[in-house]
């Protein structure tokens, strides 16, 4: 068999997978047509609605696994069925993307049911999972959260597709780039697919009609505990980073470069005797610059992801309890820090780009690097500093959080 004969092969297998329809089949087991009850959605939440909850859990890994395995097959067979293409032409990411796309197309329009399916989030989840497991793993965190906080598994859902794609196009350089553009393409689409399939849930949550999951105690305790390690870990990692690790670091390559050749430098001299005090402090300055940098975009990452999880719990306990000033306030502190970092991330980026391009050859650009990099450092320095301030206060306000009542959460909604 021809490698393309065998691509054509893998991608209708694919579709044929991905349009068994786990949810119906389950349904129909427990003696339940899906498509006449609840939503009329074959997909798990349907299903755990009308049949019991491990139902929906069992149709949610079955629809998980049609998406993933497909993927993860045309993933391992693509190079292996021509392998020079896939430096030539990209034909691995080619043929791993349309065997994914087949599967969720067969979900979303299954040949079983007469094109009638799902809305592809378990689907599309297990793909993604394949294609770009750092991104869904955030996006798994925003669903969790999101749910917690509101008890919509539509909502979640939304949440959750909107993450992954903000994620994919800013986790990766060069996204629209060769060969990153194809898997970017595939995440933007499908989650396109998932929100045009849910807008019925959006206009039903607007109009307070749309089905949530029974509210418990249990489900307060863990957004009190989703709250309190969100932000726990949001001002230690800040703290420590900026006071705790940054400083240091700058003193002691200042004082291994001062002090050369030592056991530090390997005996080795790295500046010739006659080198000046302002030699020895651009050196240490520029070592220490190289040795923060790489340590920005992980810093980052984590308190996006804690601004994420705090700004959800928070609106979830304003949900709560809409009378409480307190609640209102920690939401909007926890708006305020989240936005913080959202502009203190790129400012950090651009502050490591001037900070190397201060020593640059070319004197020109090293000029204008050295002129706009102190605006542009403490302007970086300030939002860092008020948003470990603000991470602390909600931190402290941790201390008052709501106790779980009966329809506590019915209030206000």
């Amino acid at each position: 068999m021809s490698p393309t004969s065998a691509a054509i092969v893998i991608v209708v297998a694919a579709y044929l997978v991905g349009a068994v329809p786990f949810g119906y089949l389950l349904g129909r087991l427990n003696g339940v047509n899906l498509f006449r009850v609840g939503s009329g959605n074959i997909g798990a939440t349907n299903l755990g609605r009308m049949a019991g909850r491990p139902w929906g859990v069992a149709a949610f890994v079955f629809d998980f696994l049609k998406g993933a395995l497909p993927t993860a097959f045309a993933l391992r067979a693509a190079t292996a069925l021509h392998p020079d293409a896939g430096t030539a032409f990209g034909f691995p990411e080619v043929l791993t993307i349309a065997a994914g796309s087949a599967a969720f197309l067969g979900h979303l329009f299954p040949i079983y049911l007469g094109f009638h399916g799902g809305k592809g989030v378990a689907t599309g989840a297990g793909i993604v999972a394949v294609l770009v497991p750092g991104p869904t793993a955030v996006a798994v965190l925003a669903w969790v959260t999101v749910l917690l906080a509101t008890r919509y598994i539509s909502a979640a859902s939304v949440a959750a597709v909107v993450v992954i794609m903000v994620a994919r196009v800013v986790s990766v350089p060069g996204p629209f780039a060769t060969p990153q553009w194809v898997v970017t393409a595939f995440v933007l689409a499908a989650a396109t697919f998932v929100l045009v399939k849910h807008r019925t849930n959006m206009k039903r949550i607007l109009a307070g009609t749309e089905s949530r999951i029974d509210d418990a105690e249990r489900r307060v305790t863990l957004l009190k505990a989703f709250h309190v390690v969100a932000v726990g870990w949001w001002f230690g990692a800040a703290a420590f980073f900026n006071y705790m690790a940054a400083l240091p670091i700058f003193a002691s390559f200042a004082e291994v470069v001062k002090e050369q050749p030592n056991n530090r430098t390997a005996q080795y001299r790295i500046l010739p005797e006659t080198a000046t005090d302002d030699d020895r402090k651009a050196l240490g300055s520029a070592l220490a610059g190289a040795a923060v940098a790489p340590l920005f975009p992980r810093y980052f990452l984590l308190a996006a992801l804690c601004s994420m999880t705090a700004v959800g719990t928070a609106h979830g306990f304003r949900r709560m309890d809409p009378a409480s000033r307190l609640h209102r306030r920690r939401f909007g502190l926890a708006v305020a820090a989240g936005l913080l970092v959202a502009c203190g991330w790129p400012l950090s980026e651009e502050v490591a780009r001037l900070s190397v391009n201060r020593w640059s050859a070319n004197p020109e650009v090293a000029a204008s690097a050295k002129a706009a990099f102190g605006p542009w450092h403490f302007a970086s320095l300030l939002s860092s500093g008020v948003t470990t301030l603000l991470a602390g206060v909600l931190l402290l306000l941790a201390a008052k959080l709501p106790e779980y009542r009966e329809n506590a959460s019915e209030r206000g909604t």
